[in-house]
């Protein structure tokens, strides 16, 4: 049996400056660091929703509310096409073990263009930027489909139609120049003397320390069996430890104490929507890591997820094809099989007619899904009904008691006036 996972704790986390992640939670929520000023951060990532959106792909700049409910517009607002992936929860990614961010891995603590991350920024990446989540919260702002908007529509989307970090110094003079904010920066930041110097790196860094420490969660059932406590989880829940820890082989992708490896694996999710194609891609597939390697070795593969809190966080898998943690963790069984009886007409995704054939376009191409089937990683577990729901117990004892008691919670209002998205 492998070992079961130590416990989290404080001990795991960098320091993180209380005002300047006070002043990232403002930020997180404000919908004016989007190119069309109508959709922020938690619009995606908002913590009524388990720190995700509650949707299989999520509905991006010009959509209209939050989470399930959340509309694709109509007239020439409505969305061209939906997030190609699930959008991550946010729990624990600012432990110091972690290194690695995106379901491609596609942003990584590295020093291969001198400025101590591996992004697609390469080296237009700014100096300065102080933590991994840090450098990761600038990406969606130039993503045309999460938060920049159409190049005709405003400034920020036409400066990242011309290289990829033209549109930050748009947003931060947009931030800087509104008072409140311009005086926060003053407070939080030792070398900030004037609103005039707040650049995109310091509000990056401040959604950092936001994220970093709003979604840290380590107050489990699981948290406090391992420190001994034998009556924190129940009689089902052990189960479904040892199941886990043994017969399963959960852990041996989901180990450590964020139980992920942080590695790639090819574990057969069917391909549903756009897919996050590269530039040469002819067709609505996702290669996944192959697509920041160019490795063929990484095709169809993708990053572990931590479990913790995964009971809050469907739907499952790089782009929500399973909407349940039962019908996840029956494909885990057997990832062929599961791929080959796969049937997409129950998927959390908002109504948008001129989309629907596109949703799932990828499986009238043969070839491509015979490559896909290909690259499944052999699995086949000998694991009754029975003995899945008493993973799926223990998999719910992974969720924190204060997920619903956080540190900053969603604002009231945010300095630039915009509507904030409060939850439902």
């Amino acid at each position: 049996m492998t070992a079961v996972t130590g416990a989290l704790s404080v001990a795991d986390f960098p320091p993180v400056d209380q005002d300047k992640a006070a002043l990232g939670q403002l930020l997180f929520y404000d919908k004016i660091l989007s190119g069309n000023q109508n959709i922020s951060c938690a619009t995606c990532h908002h913590p009524s929703h388990g720190g995700g959106d509650g949707l299989s792909l999520g509905v991006g700049e010009g959509g209209v509310g939050l989470g399930p409910k959340r509309t694709t517009g109509t007239g020439i607002d409505r969305i061209e096409r939906r997030v190609p992936r699930n959008a991550p929860a946010l729990w624990n990614l600012g432990a110091d073990s972690v290194n690695i961010l995106m379901h491609d891995g596609r942003i990584s603590v590295s020093d291969s263009y001198g400025n101590g991350f591996n992004t697609p920024a390469e080296e237009w990446l700014p100096d300065g930027l102080d933590s991994l989540l840090a450098v990761q919260a600038l990406f969606p702002l130039t993503s045309e489909v999460e938060m920049r908007g159409d190049p005709e529509e405003n400034e920020v989307a036409g400066a990242v139609n011309q290289r990829l970090d033209y549109g930050w110094p748009i947003i931060a003079k947009r931030v800087r120049t509104i008072p409140e904010y311009g005086a926060g920066f003053v407070a939080a930041f030792e070398h900030i003397n004037s609103p005039e110097e707040v650049s995109i790196v310091e509000i990056a860094n401040a959604i950092g320390a936001f994220v970093a420490l709003e979604f840290r969660s380590f107050d489990s059932p699981y948290d406090r069996a391992l420190a001994g406590d034998n009556t924190a989880l129940t009689q089902l829940q052990k189960r479904g430890q040892d199941l886990f820890f043994g017969k399963a082989d959960c852990a041996s992708c989901h180990t450590g104490p964020l139980l992920s490896d942080q590695k790639f694996h090819a574990m057969g999710v069917p391909p549903i929507g756009p897919g996050r194609t590269r530039k040469f891609d002819l067709i609505s597939r996702d290669v996944g890591r192959m697509g920041k390697t160019n490795l063929v070795e990484d095709a169809y593969k993708f990053r572990t997820p931590s479990l913790r809190n995964v009971a809050l966080t469907a739907p499952y898998g790089h782009n929500g094809a399973y909407p349940t943690l039962d019908a996840f963790l029956r494909h885990h069984v057997n990832p062929t099989i599961g791929f080959d009886t796969f049937v997409p007409d129950t998927l959390p995704l908002p109504a948008a007619a001129w989309l629907h054939e596109d949703d799932k376009a990828i499986w009238q191409n043969a070839q491509e899904i015979a490559r896909q089937r290909a690259a499944i990683l052999p699995v086949k577990l000998d694991l009754t009904p029975a003995e899945l729901a008493e993973i799926e117990a223990f998999l719910g004892a992974l969720t924190g008691d204060s997920v619903n008691n956080l540190r900053f919670g969603v604002p009231d209002r945010v300095p630039s006036g915009l509507p904030v998205d409060q939850g439902n």
